[in-house]
């Protein structure tokens, strides 16, 4: 939780590699091998035992679901400071490269 605060405020660019690193992606793999280790798990899950996966994926799910409450807020908070104008400038210091002045 601690990484993706930083990365979520700071809006520091975030490489796959380091994502994976640090627990917000569970593979990380270069272009050319996405569809060989997508099917390579796939694959791997379609023999596995699928009672376990099933309720496993279902426990999992539900601990998701719990957390929704926070998670709606969260993006309802995040679409109403996209209508600041602090926004704009933000976009047009990224575009200008230079550092941003924001009014509040």
């Amino acid at each position: 939780m601690a990484k993706a605060k930083y990365y979520l405020i700071t809006c520091d660019t975030l490489l796959g590699e380091e994502a994976e690193r640090i627990g917000l992606v569970s593979v990380c793999v270069d272009d050319d091998n996405v569809m060989a280790t997508a099917s390579r798990i796939a694959g791997d899950l379609a023999q596995g035992e699928q009672n376990a996966i099933r309720w496993t994926k279902h426990s999992l799910n539900h601990w998701y679901r719990m957390f929704a409450p926070a998670f709606e807020t969260s993006l309802g908070l995040e679409f109403l400071s996209f209508s600041s104008p602090d926004v704009q400038e933000g976009l047009a210091a990224h575009r200008e490269k230079r550092p941003a002045r924001f009014t509040r």
